[in-house]
């Protein structure tokens, strides 16, 4: 049996301390800071990491700082096992920019330890992944519990789309091997009450929507009524894409047909959550949910495209806009993609709808700066289905729950196409209010030491399964 309070008491000893110091360094991923390399805060993260796993001291893990021309560094570990199986453990170490909107006393780069959650940028996403990999192991040599040969791939892109990721693991490629299981730590949970296994991830495709009308700005007061405004342009392009009244995607070819499982799983795990499905979420005021149903809402976030625009150019803030009929708009359209839409077919219905026959022959571009396609897990293995089950009701007392996510993991995808017969186990701590890429990101400290430990069991039943 795997010791919790071993686990426990090294999270609070050792985690918890080296998490809030990465918490302070502002390593940004390489999308927000391209001159990364200069400013030297990924590095810092690395270094920061590097020591802490060598001060664990464990017998056989071999540590290396793999690091390619142009590239973010990769951390890689390696722990000799039992058989001839081989376990990919996945976490990443750049975060997302710091956001507005913390509240007082709280702030991206200060660690904030209240009512047992450690506040801060990238704690939860994801830097508590590589303390959690190695504490996992830790904790299997100290119950004298034989495991698999491990390979831990600690990344520094991820929040860019991990573009710098496919060079490495062709790089390593001999290295790692043919992994028959793959732990990945960067998910979601649907509460801080059970083990939680994602089924899918989204796809997404992200790009600039720009509408151009004018050489220049010039007097609205003469120009309204004959110059065509770019922004209303804008927003008849995108009602081709969107309803606007209910969110509902409208091309055709950004649908696939949900699974009968997947659909099952969705209708369970609103049994758990109910409420909580939506309750999650800091809605302003009376703001009420798309849908009243958990199970559509399930359905809507993780198998369904949905639209967010996430950012604007040439819009003046305010207070320094004056009647001016603007020359542009620019948009920053954010689409999530069910998982098993290819993002290439998707981005060229996207690019018609949206560019095909414009509104008074205005200059329309969709500048795509990302396509990546979703991730379905492959059908549980009967170890595995037990393993995570007996996992869920050991440390957490309560069964295991299952539902897709709907953010994007490029590394999933990359690894089912490459190691089509390896087994998944995708999990997280990314629940209810921890707002990941937003402000006021916290890490629920107890759901990471009761992770660490099913991470634990899990590649100690591998073991004994011989998978």
């Amino acid at each position: 049996m795997i010791d919790r309070s071993f686990i426990d008491e090294l999270w609070a000893r050792s985690i918890v301390p080296a998490l809030s110091k990465y918490i302070e360094i502002p390593n940004q991923s390489s999308a927000f800071d391209p001159d990364w390399k200069r400013h030297g805060h990924m590095d810092r993260a690395v270094a920061l990491v590097v020591d802490w796993v060598r001060a664990q001291a464990l017998p056989g893990l071999q540590l290396e700082v793999i690091e390619l021309p142009g590239r973010t560094p990769l951390l890689w570990m390696e722990m000799p096992g039992d058989g001839a199986q081989t376990a990919l453990l996945y976490g990443h170490l750049d975060k997302q920019p710091p956001m507005h909107g913390w509240h007082d006393g709280l702030g991206p780069w200060t660690p904030v330890l209240r009512d047992g959650k450690l506040y801060g940028r990238g704690g939860a996403d994801d830097g508590y992944a590589a303390f959690a990999c190695v504490a996992a192991l830790k904790a299997l040599q100290h119950a004298r519990q034989s495991h698999a040969r491990c390979v831990v791939l600690i990344e520094a892109s991820e929040e860019s789309g991990s573009p710098d990721l496919p060079a490495h693991v062709e790089a390593l490629a001999e290295r790692i091997g043919t992994p028959s299981l793959v732990v990945c730590l960067d998910s979601g949970c649907g509460n801080y009450e059970q083990l939680w296994i994602t089924t899918s991830l989204r796809g997404l495709i992200g790009g600039n929507l720009t509408v151009t009308v004018l050489d220049e700005g010039v007097h609205s007061g003469g120009a309204s009524g004959i110059v065509p405004s770019s922004f209303r342009i804008a927003r008849q392009l995108l009602s081709r894409l969107e309803d606007e009244r209910t969110g509902t995607i409208l091309p055709e070819a950004l649908y696939v047909d949900v699974p009968p499982q997947r659909r099952a799983q969705a209708d369970a795990a609103a049994r758990v959550l109910g409420a909580e499905v939506a309750g999650g979420f800091p809605f302003a005021g009376s703001t009420r949910p798309v849908s009243h149903d958990p199970a559509e809402q399930l359905l809507n976030r993780t198998w369904r495209p949905q639209l967010a625009i996430v950012g604007a150019a040439g819009l003046p803030a305010p207070s320094s806009a004056g009647n001016v009929l603007r020359p542009q708009t620019t948009l920053k359209l954010s689409l999530r993609l069910p998982p098993t839409l290819d993002a290439a077919v998707a981005l060229r219905a996207l690019r018609a709808a949206l560019t095909s026959d414009p509104p008074y022959g205005a200059t329309v571009t969709f500048d795509a700066d990302q396509g990546t396609t979703g991730w379905h897990a492959p059908v549980l293995a009967p170890w595995l289905a037990e393993s995570v089950a007996r996992a869920s009701r050991d440390v957490f007392g309560r069964d295991v729950c299952f539902q897709g996510e709907g953010g994007t993991i490029p590394f999933m995808a990359m690894l089912g196409e490459r190691f089509p017969q390896a087994q998944f186990v995708i999990t997280g701590v990314l629940g209810p209010h921890s707002n990941a890429h937003g402000p006021n990101e916290f890490l629920h400290l107890e759901t990471g030491a009761r992770l660490t430990a099913c991470v634990a069991q899990v590649l100690a039943d591998q073991c004994r399964a011989g998978a």
